[in-house]
């Protein structure tokens, strides 16, 4: 396992993140196993949120142990939109999110804490003062937003650049080897895989702010259990949130390349995948779930696979 720096985070952080929006996290199952699995690995993130089911509660009954919290680097959201709809980037809806946080996680503080959806229309100064508060009462480490443009990351930071406070350290867009063609959740999801995200990877290159990558995997696309010349299979098997942002001859045939070089190499079809992104030239770390032991140990050897440029732009079909 490689490590990283993220500006406000003390400790060395793995390049792959442990998801836990699928189970046993997201149904309060007992995740322990999975957790040390992922230790053992070298994996010492884990990426989870307010609204990924029983989460928080699940992780926190593992956290509960003594010892348990300095093992890892806690990464946690708030400010998702309500089941209405509802926009909830606000202070205050901030606030609320992380002190149920904490209490669900049993901690007193996040390593790193992400707003999970913007608001363009909440000025950018009451966000950032609130992530200001939150980081004086030492109940975060580092801060920024999933899901947010470029544009808007520059507006709140040069607010905080003008206003003496911290600013946002981390971004968590998706970002793969499959390009997400249609945004699969709606409320403003933002990806910077693919050609039309070209750009914004190279501003990540150049200013190398944190990159958290979530639906690292295409959302199943790439895990290994479809294969590109079965679509219908794979149909079968993906969720409707796959298939809707993720299952299209682009990615199918980006598959079908990631399956040849895994032979070749002697790799899993998640291992090519996962190095690709680590390739890239950003500071990225990548959030993937898994619920096999076995399968995050062979995760957790991705950032050790090496890829030539030649490689990495065959893949993405850019030759």
């Amino acid at each position: 396992m490689q490590y990283g720096r993220i500006s406000g985070v003390e400790k060395e952080v793995s390049r792959l993140f442990l998801g836990t929006a699928s189970a046993p996290f997201s149904t309060g199952g007992d995740a322990s196993e999975l957790i040390e699995a992922a230790l053992e690995a070298g994996i010492n993130a884990l990426d989870t949120a307010r609204v990924y089911g029983l989460s928080e509660n699940s992780l926190g009954a593992w956290l509960g142990r003594p010892g348990n919290r300095e093992r890892i680097v806690l990464l946690s959201k708030c400010g998702h939109p309500a089941e209405d709809g509802a926009r909830r980037v606000r202070a205050a809806e901030m606030k609320k999110d992380l002190e149920i946080s904490l209490e669900a996680l049993r901690t007193d503080y996040l390593d790193i804490w992400l707003l999970h959806r913007d608001d363009p229309e909440t000025p950018a100064g009451e966000i950032m003062e609130a992530f200001q508060e939150a980081w004086e009462a030492g109940k975060v480490r580092a801060f920024g937003g999933s899901n947010w443009t470029r544009k808007r990351i520059l507006e709140v930071n040069e607010y905080a650049r003008t206003h003496g406070l911290r600013p946002m350290t981390v971004s968590s867009p998706q970002f793969g080897l499959a390009a997400q063609v249609i945004d699969p959740w709606g409320g403003n999801c933002v990806t910077i895989s693919g050609a039309a995200g070209a750009e914004d990877r190279a501003w990540y290159r150049e200013n190398q702010m944190a990159v958290i990558a979530y639906s690292s995997l295409g959302r199943g696309v790439m895990s290994g259990r479809v294969r590109s010349d079965d679509p219908e299979g794979a149909a079968a098997v993906l969720d409707s949130f796959a298939r809707k942002g993720f299952l299209y001859p682009e990615n199918l045939e980006r598959l079908k390349r990631c399956e040849q070089l895994a032979r070749e190499k002697g790799r899993s079809v998640p291992q090519i995948a996962l190095s690709w992104i680590f390739r890239q030239g950003m500071n990225v770390f990548a959030a993937a779930s898994s619920s096999s032991p076995e399968r995050l140990r062979q995760n957790a050897e991705a950032a050790e696979i090496s890829l030539t440029a030649e490689e990495c732009a065959w893949l993405d079909l850019r030759s």
